[in-house]
Parts: structure tokens; C-alpha cells; sequence
């Protein structure tokens, strides 16, 4: 059994073949990871048990930031190097260029520490040896990205190495006066702009200590218990599948942040009875993957970029737990809408459906055995809210699940096992550690050479000034971007590149910068990076490009909401921030008014409401959702044409289900 998988699926769950896919799949995002033997495996876990306690030591003691940040960048070299393969043919081995590579690694890390104040006083006329140290770790940045996430990243950092080098050949309004080594090299190896800039201190911050947390809950078996909980307490009936999906989703994802990890571990227990209940394999499986992306967004834990949102808008973490509860109950409360249409239209098709039980046990006994999983989910945010740092809550709430481990002997996290564990929460940070310090080789030449600020301009020129077209720009940008690299990359590019032109239009920088999360999300469920439909396709044996498409469906409804943060001057109350003048009465009428649309987008989408839609009842129910959503829109749009666009959507909507309604009773659905 491969290593890569997450520890709570059962290898009993899936056969050789599919295990070998999915495998493949979760190294793709995560990397495929050498297995050493004898001493040096051990040494590595002993490094990685360093890197784990160090970072421990600084959530809890006054560490220096340029000292924690270049030794965090150290660690992750060092590590990479060992744990990742230059090439497949060398998976599992250690030949003597990544021995050089370890030591040059070492060295540059030595070199940047030792040289402390005296090496940033120098920046702007430094040393030639400044110079041969930058390009080193500049290439070892490089290197250890390639081998943890592929060639993609790295390329995209080189293209932006050479546009800050030769910009002053470009064409108006991309030229700039063009950088020397001199200048670039030290801004972006030595200065707190570049690889050590704002993604590699919340990667040092905060990332690495959620990691280390995840690994701690699944070593304690929460993930399993949570998928258990879910079918339980949704009844444990077949007819329940798409539910248990859609619930299990929200207690694992949470935790886990990982959409990969969340749609393998859902999808290899829950396939089998989504099958037995009529969903297809592609149906199935873009269900799954929509569950999976669902991590990345859901608090408290997100994807990791959310940490980079707090630290760009110097903001508190648990401010953008509070922005997000609304838009992940509104995301949840769509899969929820499109499961039960699911459930309908295939009662509807089959005349009814076996609805035999799962082997389960109660939810209340289920509660009692593992109640203590929930607890330190909740000590986070009630760490928070009581006034401590991100840091310091999430190192309690590791001391807090430690702790409660002991109630189970199974999982009880005694020394040899906390070790491997802690190891571990290290490992699975190389990967994101490693785009965090390549994406600030891009951050750092988009500063230097103004490259932000003039794309926001051309954004702007080219959609005329409107901020709808601009947000649709925008949004297409981050697509794009998120097709090439991880979430994390995505959202480090854009909200440099992006976000300036929405906030210069007036969008709030929080809304901006909330917008830009949550299409980078996308990158998920998108081709050709679509590893969450992916692994769900390699699970149910289905088409992987298909199910991307169903993917698309299950989430289409969900993702039109953020352009209401942008586009309608109220629609930031759906982020709970209240505008002058608002009031919670407007922030609850926002989300009962997203609630009723998304409603409406999904049976659209599903095509199917009390009984199967017709082509122009689907339109219909379509713009109903629209108008309910996007009153702003249509009012800018139309004017005074369209008065209270929203109260037209309910009514059309609310038309359309009596028609459905009274059809219904006339006779049976339509085939």
C-alpha cells in the first residue's frame, strides 16, 4: 500500500488498480515521495521531527522573523532533496547530486542566518558573494518546487525572472526600466519581498502548524470517525447517500483542507451505496469532488490560502473564519439542493428505490465513542474568539488532541507514534512550503517592476471602467491561472495582479481578496490540474473529463455567489461586514435571498424540481435564481425597468412550482 494515500482509508476499500490511480493522483498534487531504508530513513524522519519542533517552539517563543523564515525555506530544501526523487527512475534512492544539493541547501541557509543585520544593510550594494548566494537559492527554490509540485510553477517563476531582467525591451504598457543582477538578485533572495516574503511567513506561521494539526487528527482517527458519524446521522439509509456525501464533506473537509485527501477518503466508502442508489459513475464522482473542493473553503482549517488572506489585509485569522461561514453554509446548502433533486429525479426514474440500511452504528453511541474529536475543532476558534493569536490556539488545540487520543487505545499517541506523527505534519508541508517560496519569485519581480499595478489599469481600460465586466475579467484571470498551479500559487498571483483592479473600482479589499480565494478554488476542479475529479474518476471508473463537467455542475450554482461581494454595494454582508447604514436584519435578508436563488440555480441545473423541468421552465427558473441573487446587476443594468428585481425572481419562481405542482397532480412526471 502506497504511503501517499490518506491514513484513514482502508486498503481493503479499493483494489490494486485503483489504489495504484488514486496513488498516482494524490502525488500529483502532493508529490511522489521516497521511501528510504535503514539509517537515512531515519534520518530524514529525524529532520522532519526538527522541523516540526522548531516551528512549535516559535508559535510558542519570540523567534526572529528573518531567522524563522530563512530557516523555514532551510528545512524545506533540505527535506525536499531527501523525500523527493529527481526523477521517477531514482524514486527511493539517494545518489550523491542530492547529497550537493542537501549541502549547497545548508549552506545558503547558514550563510543568510549568519550574516544578520550586517547582510540587509548591504542590499542595495552587496557583496559579490551576495550575489553567487542569491542565484544559488534562487535555483534550489527552483529545484525542490520542480520535484514537489512539477515543472509548471517553476516556469511560470523563470518567465517572470526574465521579464524583470528584459521588461525594457517590451512593447507600452508592459515595458519597465529592466533590472540587473544586482538589483534583482538581493530583492529577491535576501529581502523580505521576494522568496521571504508575505507566503513563505504565513507558510512558516501558521500553514506548517495547521499541517502538523491535520496529520495529529488522522493519526487519532478522525477522519474515519467523522465519514462514520456522517452516514449515521443521516440515517444510515441508502436513500441518504448523496447526503451523507454532501455532510461527511463538511466534517472531514474542514479538518483536512486537502480536497484530494477529502474526495479519496469519502469517495472509497461511500461509492459502493451511491451506486446501489442509482447515481452513475460520473454523477457520483463529480458529487465527490464537489464534496472535496468544499475543503478547501470550509473553515476551520480552509485551504491555505486563507491564511495568506489574513496576512495580506493584516487582518486577524479568525476574521476570515467569520467572513467565510456564510459563503460555505451557502456552498453546502447548494450541494444539499442539487443532492435532493438528485434523489428525486433518480425516485422519479426508478419508481422508487431500495432503501436498505448501512451497517452503522447509532449516532448517539457513535457520539459517545468519539465526541472528543469535535473538541479541539472547536478550541480553535473559541481560542480565538477569546483573544488568542492563530498560532498559540492551533498549539493548544495540538496539546488538547493529543491529550484526548488516550480515550482510545487504538489510536492513544504514545512516543514512537506522536514522533512519526509529528514527522509527518512536516512532510506534508514540503509541498506548499515549497510553492510559497517559488511564488515569491514572482511576487518579488511584480513589485520591483510595477507589473500589478499596470495590469490593473489595463484590466480596467478594457472592461471600460464597468465593474461587473471587470469582475468577469478577474475571475477569468484567476481560472486561468489555477489551470497551471495549485490553489495556493493561484492566490498569491492574483491577488497581486488581480485584486488592484476591483479595489480601484471601489470594491472592498477584503471582498477583492475574498473574490480571488474563491475562483483560485476553482484550480481544483479544473483541467488539466483537475486532481479532485481525478481521483474521484479513478475511484468510480469513470471518465475523469466527464466527471470534471459533473464536477462543474454540482458547483456552478455556488461559484456564481462571490461576484455578489463585488458587484452589489449590500452583498459584503454575506461576508459579515456591514456597510454604513446596514443592519444584521439586511445581512439575514442577503443570505435568505442567496439561499432562495441558489435554490432556484440548482434545480436549473439539475433540471428537475417537483417534477422534470421543461426547456423554457429551466430558463426560467434560471433567471428567477438571477434576480434573486443579482438584484444589484439587473438594477445598474435596467434601471427603473425592473423594479425590485428580487421580489420578481421569488414570485417567478414561486409560479413556476405551482405550474410543477399542479402538473404533478394531473399525472406522473415527465420521462
Amino acid at each position: 500500500m502506497s504511503s501517499t494515500l490518506p491514513p484513514d482509508i482502508d486498503p481493503a476499500t479499493m483494489d490494486a488498480e485503483t489504489t495504484k490511480r488514486v496513488s498516482a493522483l494524490i502525488e500529483a498534487e502532493e508529490g511522489a515521495m521516497n521511501r528510504l531504508p535503514g539509517l537515512l530513513g531515519q534520518v530524514a524522519v529525524g529532520i522532519a521531527l526538527a522541523m516540526s519542533l522548531f516551528h512549535l517552539w516559535a508559535a510558542w517563543d519570540i523567534v526572529p522573523t528573518t531567522v524563522l523564515r530563512f530557516a523555514h525555506v532551510g528545512f524545506t530544501m533540505v527535506l525536499g532533496f531527501m523525500l523527493f526523487p529527481s526523477m521517477a527512475r531514482f524514486r527511493d534512492r539517494f545518489p550523491p547530486w542530492d547529497w550537493a544539493l542537501v549541502a549547497a541547501g545548508i549552506y545558503v541557509t547558514w550563510y543568510l542566518i549568519s550574516g544578520g543585520d550586517d547582510l540587509q544593510d548591504r542590499i542595495i550594494f552587496p557583496e559579490p558573494m551576495d550575489i553567487v548566494v542569491g542565484w544559488m537559492l534562487i535555483a534550489l527554490v527552483l529545484e525542490v518546487t520542480r520535484r514537489c509540485t512539477g515543472w509548471i510553477m517553476p516556469v511560470i517563476a523563470i518567465c517572470f525572472l526574465l521579464y524583470a531582467f528584459f521588461g525594457n525591451h517590451f512593447p507600452e504598457p508592459w515595458t519597465h526600466r529592466g533590472y540587473d543582477a544586482e538589483r534583482l538578485v538581493p530583492h529577491i533572495a535576501i529581502t523580505l519581498e521576494g522568496i521571504y516574503g508575505t507566503a513563505v511567513d504565513v507558510s512558516a506561521t501558521l500553514i506548517i502548524l495547521f499541517t502538523i494539526y491535520g496529520a495529529i487528527l488522522a493519526s487519532t482517527g478522525a477522519g474515519k470517525y467523522f465519514v462514520d458519524f456522517s452516514f449515521a446521522a443521516t440515517g444510515a439509509k441508502s436513500s441518504s447517500a448523496g447526503r451523507t456525501v454532501v455532510l461527511s464533506a463538511f466534517l472531514l473537509g474542514g479538518p483536512s483542507g486537502s480536497g484530494v485527501a477529502t474526495t479519496v477518503t469519502i469517495g472509497t466508502v461511500a461509492w459502493p451505496m451511491m451506486k446501489r442508489v442509482g447515481y452513475t459513475a460520473h454523477d457520483a464522482g463529480g458529487l465527490l469532488a464537489a464534496g472535496g473542493l468544499g475543503a478547501i473553503i470550509s473553515p476551520p482549517i480552509m485551504g491555505a490560502a486563507a491564511f495568506l488572506i489574513a496576512e495580506y489585509l493584516k487582518i486577524s485569522y479568525l476574521d476570515v473564519l467569520l467572513m467565510a461561514v456564510i459563503p460555505t453554509c451557502l456552498f453546502y446548502a447548494s450541494l444539499l439542493f442539487m443532492v435532493e433533486l438528485d434523489q428525486r429525479r433518480i425516485r422519479h426514474a426508478r419508481g422508487g428505490i431500495e432503501d436498505s440500511k448501512i451497517d452503522v452504528e447509532p449516532v448517539g453511541v457513535l457520539f459517545r465513542k468519539g465526541w472528543y474529536h469535535f473538541s479541539s475543532l472547536i478550541a480553535i476558534v473559541a481560542f480565538m474568539a477569546v483573544g488568542y493569536s492563530a498560532t498559540l490556539s492551533v498549539l493548544y488545540a495540538m496539546m488538547l488532541a493529543i491529550a484526548l487520543s488516550f480515550l482510545s487505545k487504538e489510536h492513544a499517541l504514545w512516543p514512537r507514534k506522536l514522533i512519526r506523527t509529528l514527522a509527518a505534519g512536516s512532510e506534508q508541508a514540503l509541498s506548499i512550503a515549497a510553492t510559497c517560496a517559488s511564488a515569491g519569485i514572482i511576487v518579488g519581480c511584480i513589485t520591483l517592476t510595477g507589473l500589478g499595478l499596470k495590469f490593473s489599469d489595463i484590466a480596467i481600460q478594457a472592461a471600460g471602467g464597468s465593474l461587473v465586466i471587470t469582475a468577469v475579467y478577474t475571475a477569468l484571470i484567476v481560472w486561468v491561472v489555477g489551470l497551471a498551479v495549485p490553489v495556493t500559487a493561484s492566490y498569491i498571483i492574483c491577488a497581486v495582479v488581480a485584486a488592484p483592479a476591483l479595489m480601484k473600482l471601489g470594491v472592498p479589499d477584503y471582498a477583492a481578496h475574498m473574490f480571488v480565494f474563491y475562483y483560485a478554488v476553482l484550480s481544483e476542479v479544473s483541467p488539466p490540474t483537475a486532481l479532485s475529479p481525478f481521483a474521484a474518476a479513478a475511484i468510480t471508473r469513470a471518465g475523469p473529463y466527464k466527471t470534471t463537467l459533473m464536477a462543474w455542475k454540482y458547483t456552478l450554482p455556488a461559484f456564481l455567489l462571490p461576484f455578489v461581494f463585488v458587484t452589489d454595494p449590500d452583498g459584503v454582508g454575506l461576508l459579515l461586514s456591514l456597510k454604513p447604514g446596514m443592519t444584521w436584519l439586511d445581512v439575514a435578508w442577503q443570505t435568505v435571498l442567496a439561499t432562495l436563488g441558489l435554490a432556484a440555480l440548482s434545480s436549473a441545473t439539475q433540471g428537475f424540481g417537483i417534477t422534470r423541468l421543461s426547456q423554457a421552465e429551466r430558463w426560467g427558473m434560471a433567471l428567477a435564481g438571477l434576480l434573486m441573487i443579482f438584484p444589484a446587476i439587473f438594477e445598474a443594468a435596467f434601471g427603473d425597468a425592473i423594479p425590485v428585481p428580487h421580489l420578481i425572481g421569488i414570485a417567478l419562481g414561486l409560479a413556476l412550482l405551482v405550474v410543477q405542482f399542479l402538473r404533478n397532480r394531473r399525472g406522473p412526471a415527465l420521462a
